[in-house]
């Protein structure tokens, strides 16, 4: 490790030392040989009697004046000036001037004479020296890069960086990870091969190299992996997959090799790699060539994790949400050959999910968990530990000693519609809003199969000046036309409601107006409930699965077939549109009453919306 260490250190100081020394030397020549001036010049300043000191060597002479003279500066900073110089140089003509010696000697200037003999070596070996002690220099860092592989390059530069953790850090278990049972499953199978992998081994079985794990950013693939490490009690190798690549070429392979080295040196052990997708996309993919930097990466890992060597006990497990992107040889039989999905919690896993991010926090008697875990549909492993941390926080800042309901769902409500924002707002505004949010909330009551109205407020949160939450009963993993028709209605219900009212429309539909669409959209070109066109998907931008981003798509279908598309997604949207007029021009008491509401209270639940709805 000293010696690591101490290399790069006495090999930067030499090189300092080494320009040092020819930057003193270039220095003191340029001084010794003063200012350059033509032969004339030198003969007019002999003849003026100005010159005491001159050294003559073959042709050229260098010498001292009695008296500074002016000439024309040389450097960039200088130029355009004249500088006062003593020392000069100049050469002498090929043709000897007989009359130079005794006037010198009639001026009584101090001559010395230099023999040239022997100069030329001289100077070729002043010439060859340092190129000598430069490739001297470069052949002793190329053996120590050599003696030490890939890790003694620039003082362990193309070291992989990976955070290693022994059992003794490691106190996460499978107890810990709430939730997630088939996923623990699947990696039961890993942890019995690393307690025991002669069992295996004796009767000819084989557990997978690789395992990957694919989900939603926050449902705990991380925490899953760091599970198996603390069960199986052997070391475990983190690394974020950005960390092997540098601009640097060959470094990512490096760090790949020592990597794997390093784990194979504390066998059983687990590699662990997050967001496998920045390393792993298929090779070609990119506009940098066929082989870049990354592509190299790549393939070293690839050759690492199936090797000549059968029985190396060392499992890689990778996280990332992007599969559709990895190259095909990643997910091939003996390498990453098990994929392991990691879905967003139902509600039963949500409230276990709960329980262990509650287990030090004091929570008050009529807290029931199972509320909570309910009304937070969609929610992953991270958010619900964000939402009791945030739970937390608001209970501290009112003094109190233990969390209650009232923070939880002030948490819940800030994470799902955004933080309060404190801002002044015109009664003519306030008004749009309570009758925008009381048409959403009054087609969702009218209407069957819809999710029930959870809350319903016309205080600013987030970038919505009001917000009306609908919160199913249970998790939904089908739905029917008939219940994603009337979310259209629902969805579009402000805006009827503001025609209605004010005969006009505002801009503050427009998130509604986006989500319309694109639910339409999906309804036509993904799940074929479109009477014209029937049975058919049609990719325009596809929606990833775990990200929830559209991701490009080639056209494949016709013009017409676009235009038919165009003019059933518009069919859906008018067609909702004139049922949610229908019903809230049926129900203009109604929708006043509940308006009127709003801003009264300005924020309403979903029983005190019924009690409203029942006596309007």
């Amino acid at each position: 490790m000293a010696h690591t260490f101490w290399r790069p250190l006495l090999i930067t100081a030499f090189f300092v030392l080494l320009l040092d020394l020819f930057y003193g030397t270039m220095v003191k020549q340029t001084a010794e040989r003063g200012a350059e001036i033509t032969y004339s010049r030198f003969r007019a300043e002999l003849a003026a009697n100005n010159i005491i000191k001159l050294t003559l060597r073959g042709k050229s002479a260098k010498g001292q004046f009695r008296t500074a003279i002016k000439v024309p500066a040389v450097s960039v900073e200088q130029k355009g000036q004249d500088i006062d110089v003593t020392n000069f140089s100049t050469i002498l003509p090929s043709i000897e001037d007989p009359t130079l010696l005794p006037e010198l000697s009639a001026r009584r200037v101090d001559v010395n004479v230099v023999s040239t003999e022997g100069s030329t070596m001289g100077s070729i070996i002043l010439y060859l020296l340092p190129w000598f002690i430069i490739i001297g220099v470069w052949l002793f860092v190329m053996r120590g890069m050599r003696k030490q592989g890939p890790s003694g390059m620039m003082g362990g530069f193309a070291r992989s960086g990976a955070k290693a953790y022994t059992s003794e850090r490691i106190d996460v278990t499978f107890a810990d990870v709430a939730g997630m049972e088939e996923a623990k499953q699947e990696l039961r199978e890993v942890v019995e091969y690393l307690k025991d992998p002669r069992k295996f081994q004796q009767i000819g079985g084989k557990v997978p190299k690789g395992v990957l794990l694919v989900g939603p950013p926050g449902t705990g693939k991380t925490l899953l992996a760091r599970a198996v490490a603390g069960e199986s009690g052997v070391p475990f190798f983190s690394i974020s997959a950005s960390a092997f690549i540098e601009m640097f070429v060959g470094v990512g392979a490096s760090r790949v090799r020592d990597l794997f080295a390093s784990a194979r040196k504390m066998l059983p052990s687990i590699i662990f790699i997050d967001e496998l997708d920045a390393v792993g996309r298929s090779r070609g993919a990119g506009f940098g060539g066929g082989h870049d930097e990354r592509e190299q990466t790549l393939n070293q890992l690839l050759s690492e994790m199936d090797g000549f060597d059968p029985h190396t006990e060392v499992v890689v497990i990778a996280a990332t949400n992007r599969p559709d992107v990895l190259d095909p040889a990643l997910l091939r039989p003996g390498r990453f050959d098990r994929n392991v999905v990691i879905e967003r919690p139902d509600w039963r896993d949500r409230e276990k999910i709960l329980k262990v991010h509650t287990r030090r926090i004091p929570l008050a008697p009529e807290v029931d968990l199972s509320v909570i875990a309910k009304g937070t549909p969609g929610m992953t492993g991270a958010d619900l530990e964000g939402l009791v941390n945030e739970a937390a926080i608001l209970a501290a800042r009112d003094n109190k000693l233990v969390v209650g309901l009232d923070e939880l769902e002030r948490a819940k409500d800030k994470i799902l519609m955004g933080g309060e924002r404190h801002m002044v707002i015109s009664d003519e505004e306030k008004r749009i809003t309570a009758y925008h949010e009381a048409g959403h909330a009054l087609v969702a009551r009218l209407l069957p199969s819809t999710d029930p109205v959870h809350k319903v407020t016309i205080l600013p949160r987030g970038r919505a000046l009001g917000v009306t939450q609908q919160l199913p009963e249970d998790d939904r993993y089908h739905y029917p036309r008939a219940y994603l028709v009337n979310r259209l209605c629902v969805a579009l219900g402000g805006r009827v409601a503001e025609r209605i009212v004010f005969n006009d429309v505002s801009s503050g539909a427009q998130s509604d107006l986006k989500h319309v669409t694109e639910l339409a959209e999906k309804m036509v070109c993904q799940w074929g409930m479109s009477e014209k066109i029937g049975a058919m998907t049609f990719p325009r931008g596809e929606e990833h699965p775990f990200l929830g981003m559209k991701l490009a798509e080639e056209k494949t279908f016709s013009e017409e077939m676009a235009w038919l598309i165009d003019q059933e997604i518009a069919s859906l949207i008018h067609s909702a549109e004139g049922k949610a007029m229908e019903l809230l021009s049926g129900n203009r008491s109604k929708l006043h009453a509940l308006a009127n509401a709003l801003l009264e209270e300005e924020t309403l639940n979903g029983e005190r919306v019924d009690e409203i709805l029942a006596t309007a």
